[in-house]
């Protein structure tokens, strides 16, 4: 057996990632990595020598020339193969490490290749399920319908009449991505322990890279993985999965239901459904937060090719090699961060990057303090429903490429998979804000969710030190209120939950103090009119009678009221149906008694003013 060989079948061995085990075969047999390494370090040696020289010489000052040359890196690594269009995508979400205008053209990178051959992709589906095609499929088509950087779709027929979508491995991408993976990683430690500009740590992303290309090539664990995000979803009558044939995958086969469906791209296809494309975008926008703050399991990689719009107006996710986990922990932080930019905190939201796992603790805050100002200010001035999320990310992108920022993986598959949506929305709606279409969603989260910190998070969108601030307020029920799903029953009753909590301390003061000021203001007013039907000679000159139209409102009572009357689906009737609840408070009678106190003390006062002869 020659040498390559045996690279290979101790490559195709390896079922997880793992460096060392990697750097062990390709050590022993050298050829084929020799061979690659030509392959590779040749074009990207000559590549990078062009770059120096034009940086030398301050030609790469010139954008146009800067994007030039970005654009032909990214082609360089759509030639180089799998891992390397992979570790483009993954340096497509890394502002810490990559400049702007390379950022923008990884971004445009996509992993469509040409198919292999048909005869390739029968045999590997029988070899792989240990028995004839023919005993599974009445009908497989020999052309597949799409191929990308890992594999190729076929459609075809089960014997009981189902149609199906068979995704087949490209033969021998085990061994390719292994070796690939090896000489990038080895280009990483060379970088890191000689260029010390660059402070994120590119052997930890590359081994991250590493670890998730291994779980895309592993189809059972996609087929897992949609199963999860199917059960996950199933009570949303919006969203669609595709039935997994478990019987049928392998490692290096997955077959999956059909779907007809419509790309949301193809907007003249989608109306022709009878379809509105902005209702597909709004089913799109939530249920990917619902993923990403509810659920912690979230789909990376939306692109137009992975969603369908369905005929019944469902809209269907395909394509689950690439999923991420979001820790409770980072959920409550996200949520936190988006407070505390909405109420321009800017030095508490830089903490939150701490928290978030951004920057170290050891790092200065405090000049990034004003660089988070410059960037958020003007931005936020329009409001966060007209917030531009790409120029804000782009900005934000120069603040982490020049501060020690460090992206949490999760973080950066976040982004990728936000950018692809907007991207996808922005072909729907030119005028498409995915930071206004989130914003709803995430002011839901905040009134309805009882974790403690997101209590507290609320306490600090609603307050201004001691002053409750009713705009708020209004803002965060309006926005929550256009989720097509809200309950407003349930919304009063995370209203009522924060009034009668520790934190609604301030509110009820308040409310007390104008319920107090309101029966003062009624009793004074009915003393008024008594006094102007007594006779001349024994009524008060000490009473003003220019008070007798004065009329304090319960503004606290009228200010709720009148934003609850505004949602859709809203009545009187469910205000009346919480009034036992009101009552089985205990804070109630705490109120009640603070009330009585208040209303007799004012009485008080007034009565001795009036017995002294002192206008009122």
């Amino acid at each position: 057996m020659n040498k390559e060989l045996t690279d290979f079948i101790e490559a195709e061995g390896l079922q997880q990632y793992d460096p060392e085990a990697i750097s062990a075969i390709y050590k022993k047999h050298p050829f084929r990595l020799i061979k690659r390494l030509w392959e590779t370090l040749i074009p990207i040696s000559l590549f990078l020598l062009g770059v120096g020289w034009e940086k030398l010489i301050g030609l790469l000052k010139n954008e146009e020339k800067a994007r030039k040359r970005a654009k032909e890196f990214t082609d360089l690594l759509v030639d180089l193969g799998p891992a390397f269009i992979k570790a483009g995508q993954a340096l497509s979400t890394r502002p810490d490490i990559v400049p702007r205008v390379v950022l923008e053209e990884l971004a445009q990178l996509q992993d469509q290749l040409p198919g292999f051959e048909s005869n390739l992709a029968m045999a590997c589906i029988e070899e792989d399920l240990g028995i004839k095609k023919e005993e599974i499929f009445s009908n497989i088509e020999k052309e597949p319908i799409s191929a990308a950087s890992l594999g190729q779709v076929h459609k075809g027929t089960l014997l009981n009449g189902d149609k199906v979508a068979v995704k087949v491995q490209r033969p021998g991408l085990r061994e390719q991505i292994t070796l690939d993976l090896y000489i990038v990683r080895s280009i990483a430690i060379w970088l890191k322990n000689n260029i010390k500009l660059i402070r994120s740590d590119l052997v930890a992303l590359i081994d991250e890279l590493g670890r998730r290309v291994f779980e895309e090539m592993d189809y059972i664990n996609e087929a897992e993985n949609a199963l999860k995000f199917r059960k996950l979803h199933s009570h949303n009558r919006n969203i669609a999965v595709p039935k997994i044939y478990k019987e049928i995958t392998s490692k290096r086969i997955l077959t999956m239901e059909w779907i007809d469906g419509v790309k949301l791209t193809e907007l003249a296809a989608v109306k022709k459904l009878g379809i509105d494309p902005d209702r597909m975008i709004e089913i799109g926008v939530n249920c990917s937060l619902q993923q990403l703050l509810e659920h912690g399991f979230f789909h990376a990689d939306p692109h137009p090719g992975n969603l369908l719009a369905l005929e019944d107006g469902r809209l269907c996710y395909l394509d689950f090699g690439m999923m991420s986990d979001v820790t409770r922990k980072s959920r409550t932080g996200l949520i936190q961060a988006v407070v505390h930019l909405v109420n321009k905190n800017f030095d508490k939201l830089s903490k939150d990057f701490v928290e978030l796992g951004f920057l170290s603790e050891e790092v200065d805050l405090e000049p990034i303090v004003p660089a988070f100002e410059s960037v958020f200010s003007n931005a936020l001035e329009m409001g966060v429903n007209k917030m531009d999320f790409k120029s804000v990310t782009d900005d934000l992108s120069g603040v982490m490429y020049k501060f020690p920022f460090q992206l949490p993986p999760y973080y950066a598959l976040i982004i990728r998979s936000l950018i692809t949506l907007e991207g996808i929305a922005l072909s729907v709606d030119g005028d498409f804000k995915i930071l206004g279409a989130a914003y709803p969603y995430f002011a839901r989260r905040l009134m309805e969710d009882p974790d403690p910190q997101l209590r507290k998070s609320l306490k600090e969108m609603l307050f201004d030190g001691n002053t409750f601030r009713w705009n708020r307020l209004d803002e965060l029920i309006s926005s929550a209120s256009k989720q097509a799903d809200i309950d407003i029953e349930n919304l009063l009753d995370k209203v009522l939950d924060f009034l009668f909590s520790e934190k609604g301390g301030v509110l009820r003061n308040e409310l007390v103090e104008a319920i107090i000021n309101k029966f003062d203001a009624i009793t004074w007013n009915t003393v008024q009119s008594i006094n102007k039907k007594l006779p001349i000679q024994i009524r008060s000159n000490s009473i003003n009678s220019n008070q007798s139209d004065f009329m304090i409102e319960i503004e606290p009572i009228k200010k709720l009221v009148s934003i609850l009357e505004s949602l859709p689906g809203f009545n009187r009737e469910i205000i009346i149906k919480k009034v036992p609840r009101i009552l089985k408070e205990k804070d109630t009678r705490k109120m009640g008694i603070k009330i009585a106190k208040g209303i007799t003390e004012k009485s008080m006062v007034r009565m001795i003013k009036l017995a002294a002869g002192v206008n009122q």
